[in-house]
């Protein structure tokens, strides 16, 4: 879907996007073909073909950073291109509001899980994250990335955000993750089924007070919560994909 994209090029919409589509210009390879074939609205063709030059360039080499500022909103479609950079994010906190509330980490990269703890190897978190072009979350925008800003003092991310709170909204599907969850038949284990964010407070805090099991039903709690995302995550590209696509009429 990347490739297809234009409307992350200043001066072309999703308006204009849609009208390339329909001319023939599926992606951007048919366009810098032939870059004055085609009506590109208010920009300029010449703008244009500049503007897609550097973002197959950026794609190529993996440079994130640039599709980071332009897609904005259409952060989703960056997905699958850049999936083998791609980490799945929650934090778990004590309750408080200061960074130094954050007590764990999940990074899920799509087939292995860390839990960064803290007290342990939670300062291990920015050397971790720095191996990623693309994070995942759930609300990440309004909770776990400005609070893992606060905790990492002067950290700011430069990575392609998908925040699926947001994504999913824009499929109709309102509420929080386990709502969500529950509503597209996605299970969970039966040691964690139930528990919520108040339940890792206090898990958290029996862990402080020494009770280990605390912490490993914490850990396995926020397993679950950035494991699925990655189930979320595809049904939210495809719900996307085919509500961004125009079906072509049948002859």
């Amino acid at each position: 879907m990347l490739r297809q994209t234009f409307c992350h090029i200043p001066g072309v919409g999703r308006e204009t996007e849609l009208s390339l589509w329909g001319q023939g210009c599926g992606d951007w390879d048919t366009f810098l073909e032939n870059p004055k074939e085609f009506r590109t609205g208010n920009a300029s063709a010449e703008d244009v073909r500049r503007a897609v030059e550097t973002s197959k360039e950026a794609l190529e080499t993996g440079k994130h950073q640039y599709f980071r500022r332009t897609l904005g909103q259409e952060a989703w479609r960056a997905w699958p291109e850049f999936e083998n950079s791609c980490v799945y994010l929650d934090i778990e906190t004590d309750g408080g509001r200061s960074g130094n509330a954050v007590t764990i980490v999940g990074l899920y990269d799509g087939s292995e899980f860390t839990a960064l703890v803290r007290g342990i190897d939670l300062g291990n978190f920015l050397d971790s994250i720095s191996n990623y072009g693309l994070i995942v979350t759930f609300f990440g925008t309004g909770f776990d990335l400005p609070m893992l800003e606060k905790k990492f003092s002067g950290h700011k991310f430069d990575q392609i955000h998908i925040d699926l709170c947001f994504v999913l909204k824009r499929l109709g599907y309102a509420g929080g993750l386990k709502k969500i969850e529950r509503q597209l038949g996605i299970s969970r284990a039966e040691e964690v089924d139930g528990l919520t964010g108040l339940d890792a407070v206090r898990l958290w805090n029996r862990y402080e007070r020494g009770d280990e099991g605390a912490l490993k039903t914490l850990i396995a709690y926020n397993e679950e919560d950035v494991v699925n995302l990655k189930t979320l995550a595809k049904i939210a590209y495809d719900g996307l994909v085919a509500k961004t696509v125009p079906v072509p009429a049948s002859s």
